[in-house]
């Protein structure tokens, strides 16, 4: 256990707090505790290659840990009428197909690839930010077409990201050694 590992943890714990003060209408809490997984976000990577602590467990607890915050906030802001339930159903498929993708390429190569792309970090940057602007809008006046704006690009990311994805694991089942191009 290292110091970026731990971030990691907290931003796991994070989640579930998140998922009681939206469901219990603290949303500017809500936002916070959301602020600060981001923010543990952006420090256990940095952390992690400054402090040269890189570890298996980190890779795959943190993608883990963005996948578990963003899902749990989509559907919860959901079920709040906060986000469209289209638009979770978007995120929520692309991370299924992905995760499905992954777990047959490992069942036919026994090796998978799990390094994000910078399409992959692109995406989760360009959610999280989606996900802070509905709970900015909850708690404050923005003007409407702002959040619709960041809908926009957010879903149009999402999209390509996840037919990036596909066509990345499509590439690793047609050579022989399964390596990405």
């Amino acid at each position: 256990m290292n110091l970026p590992n731990l971030l990691t943890l907290i931003r796991i714990l994070c989640s579930p707090v998140f998922v009681g003060l939206v469901l219990y209408g603290h949303n500017a809490w809500a936002l916070v505790v959301f602020l600060m997984a981001g923010l543990t976000d952006a420090l256990d990577g940095m952390i992690a290659r400054v402090l040269d602590q890189q570890t298996t467990l980190g890779r795959y607890l943190d993608p883990l840990a963005d996948k578990l915050l963003l899902v749990t906030a989509f559907l919860v802001l959901s079920f709040e009428g906060a986000i469209p339930l289209w638009v979770t159903l978007v995120v929520v498929s692309r991370d299924v197909i992905i995760s499905v993708g992954s777990l047959v390429i490992h069942l036919l190569r026994e090796r998978v690839d799990i390094t994000p792309t910078w399409m992959g970090k692109t995406t989760t940057v360009i959610q999280l930010v989606y996900i802070i602007a509905v709970l900015v809008e909850t708690t404050a006046a923005v003007p409407p077409w702002s959040l619709w704006a960041v809908l926009a690009v957010m879903v149009a990311v999402t999209v390509a990201s996840g037919l990036h994805y596909v066509f990345r694991g499509v590439k690793m089942l047609s050579v022989p050694d399964g390596r990405p191009a």
